[in-house]
């Protein structure tokens, strides 16, 4: 039989390949969909049922994992430090993460009902070959943010470390000013990054007892951050009836750019949901993030909205770093709460890059390199680039320029979350050919490997926008009325490219990648039928 012939072929393909591998080439791997002849990688295959466990909670538990970090606390709290209020830094966090929880679930949608990662869903919409410039779009914003979470961690390391040794704050700085960082800052980075490289090389699912130790010890130092701040502070602070420092258009405009900011600050794991949403059991799960969400970005945020707050008070100016914060601790009596806030985020930082930035990272060079690069190995490499030669110290330098940081990251990834969403829910109507999405000339080969739909979506959507990426480069360079267009760009970016992609796709339809309601598809001895509903048809295989 084809099925059971092809099936011999790959095993013996697979044993002749052991006794031939050496150096960086990996053993090559029989998968589910992939032809004769393509180098493919077994973590990219569909999930296999024993591996469906993720119940509604586990969700939830991603999310409590995923968003209490130092970074999530500072997007509420950099907003008071810009001139706005509590009311504009409430208003910007509610309506960002509500918007992007809809963007997320939706498009975490093929994960949960093809279970499918990320860098193969992707090739449904952009083509097989096309959709390797999404791929890397995502795994650059990951790498920045793996750096950025990664130093972020090691702070948390000094002040640790400060607790028990007080000494350690006074190390001699033998670096020159414009390294950016100093030696004792390049020391503890230096230790997180070890500390942390164990963790990111264990496999996610091995890692409850982790994650869940992670929450608890993150809320805790959040909420006793809180309460401490605030009783120095004999209260909450001015943060009631503190009048913006800005007026007119400019305030205005600087809400609207916040607001970007915190919708594009999250557009990293927007666009890789699938990676997680592939472990559901039940696929309707993935719509439960709509309410986990924003609802667990408002209370954390708010948090460290009331901190900074407070901290005016007690310290004459906002302070919207919580590490920064317990730096401050250094009595005698402070000293056990600056070590617990130092284990607390610096632990909320490995969970994160955990989480959201290896994990992403990983299944992205994974697809790209199949025949070099596995999981542990995609891993291994992104913490050395993300950690060391992308100079993190140098990325976080002010609220300001974190504010401007995240909503670049919407220029290149809101226009493919909007691409993904309108292909499979819109085109495709939620019927995908799965074994074609592992076939460079199949269903979804496109014209060279490449939809040209998905290419001019991209470029209208990117081409006003990349102004503002200018600018967050170089600050002093002027954009002109392109700084309207910068401020709404995450949003800009998502319509643009969803409607443009829709549209081309009425107009000129590529009929070879449309799956009709009673088509079969046959691969060898079985016969899968390709309408994917909310029983997971895909489970016959």
């Amino acid at each position: 039989m084809d099925f059971a012939r092809r099936r011999k072929n790959q095993v013996a393909e697979k044993l002749k390949g052991k006794s031939q591998i050496s150096g960086w080439v990996l053993p090559k791997q029989s998968t589910s969909f992939a032809p004769d002849g393509t180098w493919t990688n077994i973590d990219l295959d569909v999930t296999p049922p024993e591996r469906r466990i993720w119940t509604a909670w586990s969700v939830l538990g991603y999310w409590v994992s995923d968003i209490l970090s130092a970074q999530s606390w500072q997007i509420g709290a950099s907003v008071l430090a810009i001139g706005l209020t509590w009311r504009e830094a409430v208003w910007c966090v509610m309506v960002g993460s509500i918007v992007m929880s809809f963007a997320i679930a939706f498009n975490g949608a093929p994960g949960a009902y093809l279970r499918v990662c990320f860098p193969v869903w992707i090739r449904s919409s952009f083509g097989y070959q096309f959709a390797k410039f999404a791929i890397v779009c995502r795994m650059v914003t990951a790498l920045f943010w793996h750096a950025i979470q990664t130093y972020t961690g090691s702070t948390a390391l000094t002040i640790m470390l400060t607790a028990i040794w007080p000494s350690y704050a006074r190390i001699p700085n033998h670096l020159p000013a414009s390294a950016g960082v100093t030696s004792q800052g390049l020391l503890s980075h230096f230790l997180f990054w070890s500390i942390q490289l164990p963790f990111l090389l264990i496999q996610p699912h091995k890692l409850k007892w982790f994650f869940m130790f992670k929450a608890f010890i993150t809320i805790t130092t959040a909420v006793g951050t809180t309460i401490a701040i605030c009783r120095m502070a004999d209260g909450t602070g001015s943060i009631w009836n503190q009048q913006p420092t800005v007026t007119g258009w400019t305030r205005s405009w600087l809400i609207v750019s916040t607001l970007t900011a915190q919708t594009g600050s999250w557009s990293t794991v927007g666009t890789n949901i699938s990676d997680f949403t592939r472990y559901v059991k039940n696929p309707r799960t993935t719509f439960f993030q709509c309410a986990f969400f924003p609802l667990i970005c408002f209370t954390f945020s708010f948090l460290g909205i009331i901190s900074a707050s407070a901290s005016k008070v007690v310290y004459g100016e906002y302070i919207w770093d919580p590490i920064t914060i317990a730096s401050h601790w250094t009595s005698a009596a402070g000293r056990a709460g600056m070590f617990y806030c130092g284990l607390g985020w610096m632990v909320a930082q490995i969970g994160v890059n955990v989480s959201a930035n290896v994990i992403s990272v990983s299944n992205d060079m994974a697809s790209l390199f199949p025949k070099y690069i596995n999981l542990r190995r995609a891993a291994l490499i992104a913490t050395i680039i993300g950690g060391w030669i992308m100079v993190p110290w140098k990325i976080i330098t002010s609220a300001e320029s974190l504010l401007n940081f995240m909503a670049s990251l919407g220029i290149f990834l809101a226009p493919i979350i909007g691409i993904s969403i309108a292909d499979y829910w819109i085109v495709k109507k939620r019927r995908i050919d799965v074994p074609s999405l592992y076939r460079p000339h199949g269903r979804y080969h496109y014209v060279k490997g490449s939809n040209w739909r998905a290419a001019v979506a991209m470029l209208v959507s990117i081409g006003p926008t990349l102004p503002s990426l200018a600018k967050n480069v170089d600050s002093s360079v002027n954009i002109g009325g392109a700084q309207y267009i910068a401020d709404l760009v995450w949003y800009y970016g998502f319509l643009s490219a969803f409607l443009m992609y829709v549209g081309l796709n009425w107009v000129w339809p590529a009929t070879e990648s449309l799956v009709f309601k009673d088509e079969l598809v046959l691969d060898g001895e079985l016969q899968v039928e390709i309408v994917v509903d909310e029983k997971a048809e895909m489970e016959k295989h």
